[in-house]
């Protein structure tokens, strides 16, 4: 009997000290109630309705407690959260099994984390720009929480407020006290965080903040957030996490020759298909067939006919024609840097870089063609036979092999060394304006302390000078825009952000090209935007009309934007 007990003591002792995950959710919420964002419906304590389009934020320094009152540190662990990409749960891995009593952590990073090579980061790990969109790039460090949205007062226009909380003053600890068990539900409520210890007012306080010393918004802000955050009442029912499997390389040749990706050292990581990794051999036939117009239904037109080598792979044209004279209403994008993209066209409508690829193939007024044909007509080609056995490993040529091929050749399509790079490395210097150009593009427009940029940099931001998301930049048109295909009316009259790299050679300019210069793109921010319940948070924030930028500064910022052209693409 006493061995009998001896094993199940030792029994017992292992199962309460064996490791375990905690699941912690984190739920938006406005004064208890889910929180819905893009929806002008709530109101603060200074009498301001407005609605949230972003919330997004840093998790670092986080630990449990136990019974005893000891913390366990989970080291190392950043978590990355965006109530809008519905990226609101983490785990914390392998923990003691125990009840605790309470739960800490810090919005932001530490002094070492904050400073450290964003470049240096997995394409999955949290602190990867191109991932979470808050680096605040050349000018260095993280946004540790972004919060943007609408507000008005009374019937009055909408306007935007973007509160953005950095460096290391504003990183806040919270701690929550309560019965911490496997599930860890909390809520993060607005509603404290603009209203509780020092309520925070739009239009009286300020409708931005960028975390300069002693800036009374981002005190407040800061004040609140610690308490903004507490344990839910109970638990909700837990998801079971489902592992996708590992992605295979598929139809690989027993011989190939590895293709060297070639990017800047301060780009941030892509996350390349692993399914179809980058060889010469694959590269070399997506070439070859993007500049073959029998892809074409009448072999008028090839996917080269609208992406201009010498152009930075774009359309010069406001529409591009297609097969017996067609055109469609969007001007073509350029071809560059798609590694960092994952939803394509203006309207994001292709998920994944393949599919985008073999659209226009298909499109009547496009290419006309359908699939079957176009592998008929390359089939009768023995030149077209060898290059898919290469690629492939065999001759058999399919869609989905098209695809493949077209793909990895337009995600060698870098552009990163354009006279601002080569200055960034000290290889070059800028003028005096265009050095002007570039402090006004980096430069918030924030009158209350004292600075008056052009803001630029909000939206194309970072090393691929955009953020790949989706945004009404106040312009008047009939395209409906994201909304046709998300069917969201608060996505009504958004478009893809384009990068400004080689936006010297692009033109024309917007979703329609309705903008033939640089100037005419700058004239529209300047006085020309027009105000709407889905116009950006960034935009929106600013007077009437726009930024009112001067002749001078409309000068200074061309002189800039001109210097991020990448010559390889003006003559290639």
């Amino acid at each position: 009997m006493r061995l009998l007990s001896a094993i199940i003591s030792l029994i017992a002792l292992a199962t309460s000290a064996s490791g375990e995950d905690v699941r912690v959710t984190v739920a938006p919420v406005f004064k208890g109630e889910p929180l819905k964002l893009d929806s002008l419906r709530y109101q603060n304590g200074a009498g301001e309705t407005f609605s949230m389009t972003r919330l997004s934020f840093l998790i670092s320094n986080i630990a449990l407690q136990d019974q005893g009152g000891a913390w366990l540190e989970a080291t190392n662990q950043i978590v990355w959260l965006d109530a809008a990409k519905r990226r609101l749960d983490f785990k914390i891995a392998d923990v003691p099994r125990q009840e605790y009593r309470a739960i800490r952590f810090q919005i932001g990073l530490d002094e070492n984390e904050n400073a450290a090579d964003p470049a240096t980061r997995a394409a999955d790990h949290a602190l990867n720009p191109a991932l979470n969109g808050l680096h605040w790039a050349w000018q260095g460090g993280y946004i540790f929480l972004a919060a943007e949205g609408l507000y008005r007062r009374g019937n009055e226009e909408p306007k935007g407020y973007a509160y953005h909380l950095a460096r290391e003053p504003f990183r806040t600890q919270v701690v929550i006290g309560g019965q911490i068990g496997a599930e860890v539900p909390l809520l993060f409520d607005v509603g404290v965080l603009f209203d509780e210890a020092k309520p925070v007012s739009f239009g009286k306080d300020g409708a931005t903040t960028h975390s300069k010393d002693g800036d009374p918004v981002a005190l407040s802000l800061t004040a609140n957030l610690r308490g903004a955050f507490r344990l839910a009442a109970e638990a909700g029912k837990k998801d079971e996490a489902v592992a996708l499997p590992k992605p295979k390389p598929l139809y690989m040749p027993a011989k190939f020759t590895p293709y060297r990706f070639a990017m800047s050292a301060v780009f941030p990581m892509p996350a390349l298909p692993l399914d179809n990794p980058l060889i010469e051999e694959r590269v070399s036939l997506g070439d070859a067939l993007f500049h073959d117009a029998s892809l074409s239904r009448d072999g008028s037109i090839s996917c080269a006919s609208c992406h201009d080598a010498v152009r930075a792979f774009t359309d010069p044209r406001r529409f591009s024609i297609g097969v017996e004279g067609r055109t469609g209403d969007r001007n073509g994008m350029p071809l560059f840097n798609l590694a960092w993209k994952n939803e394509f066209f203006w309207d994001g409508r292709a998920m994944g870089l393949r599919n985008q690829v073999m659209t226009p193939i298909q499109d009547h007024r496009e290419m006309d063609e359908k699939l079957e044909r176009v592998v008929e007509k390359l089939g009768a080609s023995k030149g077209y036979q060898s290059a898919f056995e290469r690629a492939f490993g065999t001759a058999e040529i399919t869609a989905e092999k098209i695809g493949l091929a077209i793909e990895s050749f337009v995600l060698t399509l870098t552009s990163y060394d354009s006279r601002f790079d080569r200055a960034y490395r000290g290889e070059a210097q800028l003028s005096d304006l265009e050095k002007r150009g570039f402090e006004l593009f980096m430069t918030e427009r924030e009158p209350r302390m004292g600075q008056n940029g052009a803001d630029c940099f909000h939206c194309h931001g970072g090393a691929l000078f955009t953020d790949h998301q989706f945004r009404s930049n106040g312009l008047i048109s009939k395209d409906a825009g994201r909304f046709l295909v998300t069917g969201k009316e608060t996505d009504r009259g958004r478009f893809s952000t384009p990068s400004l790299r080689n936006i010297e050679l692009t033109g024309p300019y917007m979703h329609d090209g309705r903008f033939a210069t640089l100037h005419e793109v700058l004239d529209h921010y300047s006085t020309g935007i027009r105000r709407s319940s889905v116009l950006d948070p960034n935009l929106a924030k600013h007077p009437d009309g726009g930024l009112h930028l001067t002749a001078e500064d409309r000068k200074a910022l061309i002189a800039f934007l001109k210097t991020l052209t990448d010559e390889r693409y003006r003559g290639r």
